[in-house]
């Protein structure tokens, strides 16, 4: 184990500083938020190993659960929900007023009526429409739009020499995604954008949610009077016969849960890529595949770390743990994905033996298409532009403070501008590309959808 006693460690009364065995006080917390678990997060879960299949943590200032780290035990909470349920009004300690009504873990744990929240027949009908419509996703169809998507955002900074690849390139690249595959019109496009990303920076959050909720009602209005070839119109069709209010939940957790960590498995696979020679250049000339490092994300950097809150309805032992009746239960897919005990196999399992995805009657359902995007975004913006590099050492990058996400805060990188290479090769700069300053601009005084649905259609 390394030397967990210095600066940015976990804090004292971790097992680490008991000579890896558990500490004497085996309900000490481990506190995960702050900007040291956010920097080395696999040094805690080693740590937390010591306490057994699961640790006593703190998410919050005052809000204590329990993470699984262990591979094992986190499949027997995936896949048992007649003993852990998702229900957070469950939820003792926020019952009783144990958690303040403004703590920052309530965004991600608190109840909503969506398919997340439910169990049983509730959760089958709402899970069914879901899985049904998104079952009817043409992979083709979104290929190719993530190739437009790309290459209108490489258009916007190419001349430039300089990128943020998560901020200038992942993060509207989901966003442009996403409104294509629900149907959004340019205006109700732009306000959705407006409204997950304010949600998502915690910038006035109370009149994001409003833009939120209003836009995506707007949505289903339009859906309903115009149906369309998207995946809002195919829940709108299906036999449960959501309600407006059902809709707009399903659809907020469908975008919610798909934006965000979408944005974050393209920019932690572009990082893998852009740091790692055995993907691109060095001494072995890139000779693994995207593909590859899209797989080596989700088992070792998966984009969401630790989720999946169950709440054990009664006290329960798991693997030697106790679990308090009602007390919340998160998965670290993160730590379960990288527990020792698959070490020597863990190469040798199926792709899809990972748990960054899920496991049990909650998994993702979109898995397939949302590595189609990644792997596709990462490869065109490469053919994009093939001599990209980081401008900084991969180890000087800053990761956002979060439980929840393994997210980087910018991704800056480099590379030879457009019209330095056309003029190295004695041609002239197309048209677009000199104009793709302009364009940029354009695109944040404009709303980014309709911006990019002007470009298309021109």
């Amino acid at each position: 184990m390394n030397d967990l006693s210095g600066p940015g460690m976990p804090p004292p009364g971790c097992p680490a500083h008991n000579g890896g065995r558990p500490a004497p006080d085996a309900a000490t917390r481990i506190p995960l938020y702050g900007p040291e678990f956010a920097a080395r997060p696999q040094e805690y879960y080693e740590a937390m190993r010591a306490y057994g299949p699961a640790a006593p943590v703190e998410l919050a200032p005052g809000v204590e659960a329990t993470l699984v780290t262990d591979y094992a035990a986190a499949l027997q909470v995936l896949q048992n929900p007649d003993v852990f349920t998702r229900d957070s009004r469950r939820w003792r300690a926020l019952e009783d007023g144990t958690i303040p009504p403004d703590s920052p873990v309530l965004g991600m744990m608190g109840y909503r009526p969506n398919v997340l929240f439910t169990d049983g027949a509730e959760h089958l009908r709402l899970r069914q429409t879901i899985a049904d419509s998104l079952s009817r996703i043409d992979a083709y169809r979104v290929g190719r739009h993530v190739e437009r998507v790309s290459a209108y955002l490489a258009d916007q900074f190419k001349h430039k020499g300089t990128v943020d690849l998560l901020n200038d390139y992942a993060k509207p690249l989901t966003f442009l995604v996403f409104n294509e595959l629900f149907g959004a019109s340019a205006e109700v496009g732009d306000r959705l954008i407006r409204g997950f990303t304010g949600i998502f920076d915690g910038v006035d959050a109370e009149a994001a949610n409003q833009e939120l909720a209003e836009s995506l009602l707007q949505l289903v209005a339009q859906k309903r009077a115009r149906p369309g070839d998207d995946i809002t119109s195919w829940m709108l069709e299906h036999p449960a016969k959501l309600t407006d209010e059902e809709m707009l939940h399903q659809i907020t957790i469908l975008m919610g849960a798909g934006i965000e960590p979408e944005r974050n498995l393209i920019a932690n696979g572009l990082l893998l890529i852009l740091s790692d020679e055995r993907y691109f250049g060095g001494l072995y000339g890139g000779g693994l595949l995207v593909e590859d490092a899209i797989n080596e994300v989700l088992w070792n950097s998966p984009p969401i770390a630790n989720y999946a809150t169950h709440f054990p309805v009664q006290d329960t032992d798991l693997a030697g743990v106790k679990l308090p009746a009602f007390s919340p239960v998160l998965i670290s897919f993160a730590g379960a994905n990288t527990d020792p005990a698959l070490s020597a196999s863990r190469q040798m399992l199926s792709k899809r033996a990972h748990l960054a995805w899920g496991a049990g009657p909650h998994a993702c359902p979109v898995k397939d298409s949302a590595s189609l995007v990644a792997t596709t975004a990462i490869e065109r913006l490469l053919n994009e532009i093939p001599d990209v590099e980081l401008a900084v050492p991969a180890d000087q990058l800053e990761w956002r403070p979060g439980v929840f996400h393994r997210a980087l805060s910018t991704l800056p990188a480099r590379f030879t501008p457009a019209q330095r290479q056309a003029a190295a090769a004695g041609a002239t700069p197309a048209g677009r590309t000199s104009e793709s300053g302009q364009a940029g601009n354009r695109a944040e005084r404009k709303g980014w959808w309709s911006s990019f649905l002007t470009w298309w259609r021109a």
